[in-house]
């Protein structure tokens, strides 16, 4: 009998005609048959193995039917996304993008999950070579669960998933990304770890992102604001100025092409900005601008018929006293009889003084009201600061004539210059590129702007003017310095803010620039270069003043920006 059949049966056993054994012992009855072929025990065997193949096929084939239906992110521990995480896209006047929301992916560590976190550790340094190991062993003892990197590429992100490890855990989040990092980071702003906007247009325009599925469309030009933060970024060092800032806007439309504020900072990064120096000085920062309110004061008095621009104003005295203080011209050697022109273009204190007290507290305070350069400004930026109150009498008229006494933002300047420029015609300063309708509403006679912009080209193109080194040819810039005392602690230093506002063209206004340095230093190697064809030149800063520093500033952005205004909006003149 064959062995694994039946071996050692102490059983009777009875052979009959049949061919077959009975076990005659037992009630059952076991039958079976007499030949035993390999052919039958091989095929049994290989059905057997068929059944198994197929079976685990059959297996396989529905595990990835179930995996192909369902999303990615079922597969391992992340995050649920959700659709209110969606924030529409910010492109600029272009269409390029500013601020875009994607899908990223992140690595976290759950130290609860391993239990041989040197050998994790080793794993993740091949991946991660920038890994530092006490911080890491820092975060590992001390939390729950930590990120490790975030906005990793597909390819690293896959690598880190292969590791196996339960502790890892991955996580696809949709997050915002701004490919230009510092650029515009005090236009756009910055959103928090839940997608709220907590500073610049994702905080002002934070439901509309949320809700609206088409982009957001700004005024901004990023070639544009490229050049101008690369000058400021140049002329910072130069200088050795604390901050800087520029703003340039269509004066017709308040359309802003361009608004930059150093320091500046990566708005990738996420990080808490709590240093003042990193404020938006265009639209935050309120300054004493110092001269560059003379030109409000004579536009007033023109507008309210007091003066012409040949109004001669006799014996101008040097200083005069007002409450027991003094107030002084900047420059002694200005002559003492000057057209009410020539003061502007001269920029004298005194006689903005007397032009001042021509009009009057009333009529001065309610022109500065109508320009909108006493109360807080309507922007589309919530950071927005608030000129500081004062009491008016006879002094502060005095003071406020030369913009001494008086405080603002740069933003609210400008947007007064581009009102007196365009015609006399309110305009309300923007960010955002709409169709609009624009209400012409005038405020100022038909000849103030012309005759103002025509003051303001001299005080550029003249030797007796303050700002000869904007005076590029073919793009007619006209302007007002100012220089001013910084104040702290109520208590005016030494310490100084240089500021130009430029118009140009002159003889069809299109656009205003302004620039801002903030304590600035004077510069004994540059070399200056005038750009009006003499081909003179002058080396080292010879005044720590507005005429050598901001003017210089001005004059190398219009030089970079110019041909881009005039070819690529065809209305430059």
């Amino acid at each position: 009998m064959r062995q694994g059949y039946l071996t050692k049966v102490s059983l009777k056993m009875t052979r009959y005609k049949d061919n077959k054994i009975y076990l005659s012992d037992f009630g059952n009855e076991f039958t079976f048959s007499k030949k035993f072929h390999k052919n039958n025990i091989s095929f049994n065997r290989v059905a057997f193995v068929f059944f198994l193949f197929i079976l685990i096929s059959l297996i396989f084939s529905v595990k990835i039917f179930y995996y192909s239906s369902i999303s990615e992110s079922q597969l391992t521990p992340k995050k649920v996304i959700q659709k209110k995480n969606f924030r529409s896209d910010i492109i600029d006047i272009d269409g390029n993008y500013l601020a875009k929301t994607v899908l990223t992916n992140n690595v976290g560590i759950n130290p609860n999950q391993e239990n041989d976190k040197k050998k994790l550790f080793v794993k993740l340094k091949l991946l991660f070579p920038d890994i530092n190991s006490e911080e890491f062993n820092n975060k590992f003892k001390k939390k729950k669960f930590f990120y490790l990197k975030k906005k990793l590429s597909p390819e690293k992100y896959d690598q880190v998933r292969l590791l196996g490890e339960k502790s890892i855990i991955t996580e696809q989040k949709i997050t915002r990304v701004y490919p230009h990092q510092n650029l515009f980071s005090h236009v756009l702003g910055q959103i928090d770890d839940e997608n709220n906007g907590i500073s610049g247009l994702e905080k002002s325009l934070d439901s509309d992102l949320k809700n609206q599925k088409k982009n957001v469309q700004l005024t901004l030009d990023t070639n544009i604001q490229f050049l101008v933060r690369n000058e400021l970024v140049k002329f910072e060092k130069i200088f050795k100025s604390q901050g800087s800032a520029a703003l340039l806007m269509n004066i017709n439309t308040g359309e802003i092409l361009s608004l930059v504020s150093i320091p500046d900072f990566n708005i990738n990064k996420r990080n808490e900005i709590t240093d003042l120096r990193f404020i938006n000085r265009i639209t935050m920062g309120v300054y004493e601008l110092g001269s560059i309110f003379k030109t409000f004061t004579l536009a007033g008095a023109l507008n309210e018929r007091i003066v012409e621009t040949n109004t001669i104003f006799e014996d101008l005295p040097k200083s005069l006293k007002c409450a027991g203080r003094k107030i002084s011209e900047y420059d002694m050697d200005i002559p003492s009889t000057l057209t009410a022109e020539q003061i502007l273009i001269r920029s004298g204190n005194i006689g903005s003084v007397r032009i001042a007290q021509k009009m009057g507290i009333e009529k001065t305070k309610k022109f500065l009201n109508s320009l909108n350069l006493l109360d807080p400004i309507e922007f589309d930026l919530e950071e927005i600061g608030r000129p500081l109150p004062f009491k008016w009498g006879k002094c502060k008229l005095a003071t406020v004539s030369f913009g001494h006494g008086i405080s603002t933002t740069p933003l609210q300047i400008a947007t007064a210059y581009a009102i007196i420029s365009n015609g006399g015609y309110k305009i309300k300063p923007t960010l955002l590129k709409k169709q609009r309708i624009f209400k012409k509403n005038q405020i100022l006679s038909d000849d103030v702007s012309n005759n103002i912009n025509s003051i303001l080209r001299k005080t550029v193109s003249t030797k007796e003017g303050t700002a000869n080194l904007a005076n590029i040819s073919g793009y007619e810039v006209g302007g007002k310095t100012g220089t001013a005392q910084k104040i702290e602690n109520g208590v005016y230093t030494k310490k100084k803010i240089n500021t130009f506002v430029s118009i140009f063209p002159t003889r069809k206004p299109k656009y205003v620039l302004l620039v801002l340095l903030d304590e600035p230093k004077t510069n004994s190697e540059y070399v200056y270069s005038y750009r009006d064809g003499s081909g003179i030149k002058y080396k080292g800063t010879p005044f720590n003043t507005a005429g050598w520093t901001t003017v210089e500033v001005v004059g190398k952005i219009i030089e970079k920006i110019g041909p881009i205004l005039a070819t690529k909006y065809d209305d430059f003149y």
